[in-house]
């Protein structure tokens, strides 16, 4: 039975975290992931945890400012992307949360980036996974990891065993779709898989992804992380759940 992850960060964002976290359990969610889940108290967010028995997998660092999308390739911003490392650290610990995605933010540079990403493998706290993430032209143009290839690249060059890729099927399903020919040369550098509809990024029962015959290639042992926009109520989106649980 494969399981999923419910991205909180865009299913039941009509009711605080809490409550999202009790309904992706009342609606057969393995596990939970959040974008930023910074206003709810970690305190608040465990208790939830504990009481639903599902594990946090993924939360991501601030993004920023109006138009940043993330802090940590901008030049002479590295206080402040530092400061967001820490609190997604200390959020994730006091929630035992799985990995922290390190968002690039928009017109950065490599110089930048690469030292507060080494920054971040050096203080994560042991067992942590880190994620980095490349994110298409389309939906955030000018982000600074747009390519699989570039984030490849940038695991490469750091060479840190905590570092990883998040590999979203909708961002490479927009752009790149060739590089689901090669899924098996990348699933080492693979930390975290998230799926959607392509290109619409709705449920992923649809679009010219289909994940019936490519889940089972990508053969991930963890919740993959269902992270679409439903098209009205969450709960009514998700006739997907059980077909793919069962691929």
């Amino acid at each position: 039975m494969r399981e999923f992850s419910a991205n909180l960060g865009f299913l039941w964002t009509d009711r605080p975290l809490p409550d999202a976290i009790r309904a992706a359990k009342a609606a057969g969610f393995a596990a939970v992931e959040c974008h930023f889940p910074y206003d709810t108290p970690a305190a608040e967010t465990r208790a939830a945890l504990l009481e639903t028995g599902l594990r946090m997998m993924t939360l991501n660092t601030r993004p920023g400012g109006t138009g940043d999308f993330g802090l940590l390739a901008l030049k002479d911003r590295e206080a402040e992307a530092r400061a967001a490392i820490d609190e997604a650290f200390a959020y994730a610990l006091a929630t035992d949360t799985r990995a922290v995605h390190l968002m690039a933010g928009k017109h950065g540079d490599d110089a930048t980036y690469h030292a507060n990403l080494a920054y971040a493998c050096d203080s994560a706290p042991p067992g942590m996974t880190l994620l980095i993430e490349a994110i298409n032209r389309w939906h955030v143009p000018d982000y600074h990891l747009n390519t699989t290839a570039q984030a490849v690249d940038t695991l490469k060059t750091l060479n840190r065993p905590n570092l990883k890729l998040m590999f979203d099927c909708y961002h490479v399903g927009r752009t790149e779709p060739e590089v689901f020919n090669d899924v098996d040369t990348l699933r080492p550098l693979i930390g975290h898989i998230q799926i959607a509809a392509v290109p619409d990024r709705s449920a992923p029962d649809h679009g010219s992804v289909d994940y019936v015959t490519l889940l089972p290639r990508l053969n991930w042992p963890g919740p993959i992380g269902a992270e679409y926009k439903p098209n009205g109520p969450t709960d009514a989106s998700l006739d997907w759940l059980p077909r793919l649980s069962a691929c």
